[in-house]
């Protein structure tokens, strides 16, 4: 048994453990980024969180990668050279990919940049709150997707017709 200022502590059979936030699969993230601060950061953040991570310098690196291996996510920079990050996913719309798109930018408010102008699944402003809401939206683009629940009307008229037939 083990003791602690605070009294006994439980044996470990007798401990829950934390639900995990780790990646419910191994599913793969392109960074594209031509920070390579901001790469690492993010990247050892998603790392962390059980996803595999790959990274490129610009939009023409990305599209190379997507082309040669299979993305879950890709989160990008908007400002790099010489393909930036709406242009690069302008090429992966026209190669008819579906892959989300996450655009990370300190111009989103200043150009305009929406989801629907750039083509993007989400559009964050880099900003203090940037992690947080990279994971937020990371998580919730890497979901399979729900099936629409059953209405009431459909559930009990499923149930009226198998007791019918009964």
């Amino acid at each position: 048994m083990l003791f602690s200022s605070a009294g006994v502590l439980p044996s470990r059979s007798q401990m829950r453990s934390a639900p995990s936030k780790r990646a419910q699969f191994s599913a793969v993230v392109l960074l594209v980024d031509d920070n390579l601060d901001g790469s690492l950061a993010r990247g050892s953040v998603l790392s962390e969180l059980g996803y595999k991570v790959l990274t490129a310098r610009c939009g023409q690196e990305a599209l190379v990668l997507v082309r040669s291996h299979s993305v879950d996510l890709i989160i990008t920079d908007y400002k790099m050279d010489p393909v930036n990050g709406v242009e690069m996913i302008a090429c992966l719309r026209a190669e008819q990919r579906q892959t989300p798109v996450i655009l990370l930018t300190g111009f989103a408010d200043a150009l305009g940049l929406r989801p629907e102008a750039t083509g993007a699944n989400v559009v964050i402003q880099k900003s203090a709150n940037e992690l947080s809401s990279l994971l937020r939206h990371t998580k919730r683009l890497l979901q399979p997707p729900r099936k629409p629940a059953k209405s009431h009307a459909s559930a009990k008229l499923a149930s009226r017709s198998h007791t019918a037939g009964s």
